[in-house]
């Protein structure tokens, strides 16, 4: 009886393993495999006294369902298309509005409030209160060019 419950407590550890290995490396795929051996622990729960040979089948076996399981059911949902494509985009978020100059932009280079920060902006040489509109991003910098007052 003392194998036994090591037995399933090791598969449970493995699971737990399996789980955090999934979650440094993502991937979908250790998860799916620490699903099956939780699975086997607590099928060791009651059937407590099968071989490890048979524990082996049957990770096996538990390992290509939960797989498959994943593979028909689960991955065409984590494969949407997001309704918020620029979510984690921040600065590709402004391309199109527009916004006004708190420095002039002197040599290429200015700063325009975008809310209650100031953003870098590369552009045509304009003066400070200038109206601009974002056309482009490159990283944290807005590129930028006049709008035409009127």
């Amino acid at each position: 009886m003392m194998t036994s419950i090591v037995a399933h407590y090791g598969w449970w550890l493995l699971a737990l393993i399996l789980v955090a290995v999934e979650m440094v490396v993502p991937g979908f795929f250790m998860l799916w495999i620490g699903i099956a051996a939780a699975a086997l622990g607590l099928i060791l729960l009651v059937l407590p006294d099968m071989s490890f040979l048979a524990q082996a089948a049957w990770f096996t076996l538990l390992s290509l369902i939960s797989c498959y399981c994943y593979w028909r059911f689960v991955r065409h949902i984590a494969d949407r298309p997001s309704d918020q494509p620029l979510l984690n985009r921040r600065a590709e978020q402004y391309i199109g509005r527009r916004y006004v100059l708190a420095t002039p932009i002197i040599n290429g280079q200015g700063k325009a409030r975008v809310g209650d920060s100031l953003w870098l902006v590369e552009g045509p040489e304009l003066a400070a209160g200038a109206a601009v509109e974002v056309i482009a991003v490159d990283g944290t910098t807005l590129k930028v060019r006049a709008v035409a007052q009127g």
